[in-house]
């Protein structure tokens, strides 16, 4: 017979259990009846489309769908925003305003009072435990970007829709009459962007741990050909709730020796990771892994189907994921990746992905399993890493894009739509990694790889133009076809670090070391971060990809610079001295310029805007430590990456997008902004006032 308080206990968890399967089945009510649109638009995005490529690739006679749209209606440069990074350019597209107005400026975000660095785009809250057992509170995500998107204003006026995997659609917004699946940030079960795991019998000690970019490795010890390791999982939330109450509680008085031991144990790690073995035998050209009853027995350059884990933090709660794993290696070494594990969309996730919250399920009882992280080309990091090669990298990202295509099939083959919105992120990935091979001057061009590799971007150019052919031919005659990228590519050859030129110029006062190099684990707060900065004697500081922040008196928390005239005069005698910085080896200027914060942008969210933000001229970004607090002691380096293409903060001026649409819009010069009000205005959609773009047609 159960003892009453194990009642308690079981009944409990069933009502939590009841009300949240309860509330992943509602869908919201709408507010408006459904009504038909004067005429349907379909809107596809390719990020990163660069239009000189697009234009190089179609006088070759390779891209011919594009060229046929061209032809019939425009192909036009679409000038992006400032900086033209994907969640400010994507978030003006959704919603028609400038980033003063949406509040997306950066991957990026930093907090006033402790100067740190967090990732932009969603603010967090942990999930609540009674007893430290119960859920009692779901984990809540809120999107920090402000403004609404066209979809969300033609939801409220009855236009049917479907939304699939456009960045900074995460957390999933409720839009009336519509179907929304979440693109970037959507994270991994571990709440990142996508940690790979690699695992290897050559990786020395010295390696072990997190990746400088977002991975984690562990070096493989066999014993009778067996080799038990694990596969690292999210924290278990449980325990960082019994942390935070132990700090809590270790803020207002001295803690107990129990309570001081246990939040030491605490401190040594969190998370919830699941055994995994390794059966291999040298020279034998293959191995097995077997992870929670599921053994898949690979070879050499062979990748596994996608295989379900499950992380219990206790027998209440669970969270369901998948990971695909390739053995790199199974000769005299045994290398073994794994990509980050996706929530597996054929369980309810602890926190939306689409809304409504079941649509992404319903997707994968048609379709099967599909990726779910927002950075669906997730192979990116190992190929930067050293731990794949680029045919891996090239492969998982065709997949990626066989991913979402099989998403946009099933919509246009089921939904009866008036507004239908897609992304693809594949063009931008691959550009990334392999620019390096189209440029001869970039410090990691390989003459060898090139020969090999070299054609890769240009066939993920012919690879979308495919696309736009297939999707022509499904999509009705008559509807408004737009073709769009949020902007262009550069080659990213040396490395700026702006915050080495603030220490070496005096508006930063740094008295650490430099040189250490840092990783993903710094800059998101389990590690160290601006070490060494005397803030009472700083007057600004970079975050990010090309943004510059003022120690502002009344903004930061130990602010020196007063607002005024002194803020006015900082930006001037900056941007100056900025704006002649050359590149020591060739004399190359480096910027385009640099802009004031308030020349940019404007809105009720201007209070977080960069105070100055840079425009890159082609060849330059952003040093790779620069992003992550580290001080290095040269300005500017090469970028010795596989990452060799970029546009973060490239000056809008050279790094717009493309626009291709199947009418004669009268237009030269359109802007990331004007989507919003074109397709708007297209539905039969009435205007919003504070829109900043303007209707093409």
């Amino acid at each position: 017979m159960l003892r009453s308080s194990s009642f308690r206990v079981l009944v409990a968890g069933a009502v939590v259990v009841l009300v949240v399967a309860v509330a992943a089945c509602q869908r919201e009510k709408t507010t408006s009846p459904l009504k038909r649109a004067p005429q349907r638009v379909f809107v596809i995005g390719f990020d990163g489309m660069d239009p000189t490529l697009a234009q190089k690739y179609m006088d070759e006679g390779k891209l011919p769908h594009l060229k046929k749209l061209a032809e019939e209606g425009i192909f036009r440069t679409l000038d992006s925003t400032q900086p033209s990074e994907s969640p400010t350019a994507w978030s003006s597209f959704a919603t028609g305003v400038n980033p003063g107005k949406h509040n997306i400026y950066d991957f990026l975000v930093r907090d006033f009072e402790t100067y740190m660095p967090d990732l932009a785009m969603v603010k967090r809250e942990a999930p609540e435990f009674l007893w430290g057992l119960i859920p009692t509170k779901r984990p809540k995500l809120t999107s920090t970007r402000g403004g609404t998107s066209f979809w969300v204003h033609a939801g409220k006026a009855g236009i049917k829709s479907v939304t699939l995997t456009v960045p900074v659609t995460f957390p999933p917004e409720h839009v009336e009459h519509g179907e929304l699946m979440g693109g970037l940030p959507l994270p991994d079960v571990r709440g990142t962007i996508g940690t790979f795991y690699f695992w290897a019998t050559d990786l020395s000690s010295f390696e072990e741990g997190s990746a400088e970019f977002g991975g984690y490795l562990k070096r493989l010890l066999f014993e009778n050909g067996v080799s038990q390791t694990f596969l690292r999982g999210p924290e278990n939330p449980i325990l960082k709730q019994e942390e935070a109450a132990l700090r809590a509680k270790q803020a207002q008085a001295p803690l107990s020796d129990k309570d001081r031991a246990r939040l030491e144990e605490l401190g040594t790690g969190k998370d919830v990771n699941i055994p995994m073995s390794v059966r291999w035998q040298e020279g034998s050209g293959q191995a097995e892994i077997e992870i929670q009853g599921t053994k898949v027995a690979l070879k050499t350059g062979q990748w596994s189907e996608w295989v379900p884990v499950t992380f219990s933090f206790n027998f209440l709660l669970k969270v369901r994921g998948m990971t695909q794993f390739y053995v790199v290696e199974a000769g005299d070494e045994l290398r073994v990746y794994a990509s980050p594990v996706n929530f597996d969309p054929r369980h309810t996730p602890p926190v939306p992905i689409s809304q409504p919250e079941a649509f992404a399920k319903e997707i994968s009882d048609r379709i099967g399993v599909y990726r779910t992280l927002g950075w669906a080309e997730s192979a990116d990091k190992g190929l930067q890493e050293g731990r794949l090669d680029e045919a891996a990298f090239l492969y998982d990202s065709d997949k990626a894009m066989d991913d979402r295509e099989k998403l946009i099939f099933d919509s246009l083959d089921r939904v009866d739509w008036d507004l239908f919105v897609a992304a693809i992120e594949t063009t931008d990935r691959v550009q990334h990694m392999m620019w390096r091979l189209i440029d001869p001057k970039h410090p990691m061009y390989d003459e060898q790889l090139a020969a090999k590799y070299g054609d890769a971007i240009e066939k993920v150019y012919r690879r979308a133009d495919d696309l736009v052919g297939r999707l022509r031919a499904k999509v009705p005659k008559d509807a408004l076809f737009l073709v769009m990228s949020d902007h262009g590519f550069h080659s990213f050859r040396r490395g700026v670090n702006l915050n080495t030129w603030l220490v070496q110029n005096g508006y930063m006062v740094f008295e650490g070391q430099t040189g250490v190099d840092k990783g993903l684990e710094d800059l998101f707060g389990r590690g160290q971060f601006w070490e060494g900065v005397d803030w009472n004697r700083t007057k600004a500081y970079a975050v990010g990809l090309g943004q510059i922040y003022f120690n502002l008196r009344g903004r930061e928390s130990r602010g020196i610079v007063s607002p005024g005239a002194e803020y006015k005069a900082l930006q001037e005698e900056i941007r100056s001295k900025l704006v002649t910085l050359v590149d020591p080896d060739d004399g190359a200027r480096v910027f385009a310029d640099v802009y004031r914060r308030d020349d940019l942008y404007h809105g009720e969210y201007i209070q977080y805007a960069p105070d100055l933000q840079v425009g890159f001229n082609d060849g330059f970004r952003v040093g790779w430590q620069d992003t992550m607090g580290g001080v290095r002691k040269a300005v500017i380096e090469n970028n010795n990456r596989r990452w060799s293409g970029d546009h973060c903060a490239t000056a809008t001026e050279i790094s717009g997008g493309v626009l291709f649409a199947n009418r004669k819009l009268p237009t030269d010069k359109p802007h990331i902004m004007d989507i919003s009000p074109t397709v708007l205005k297209a539905l039969g959609v009435p205007l919003p006032s504070d829109l900043d773009g303007k209707p093409l047609h």
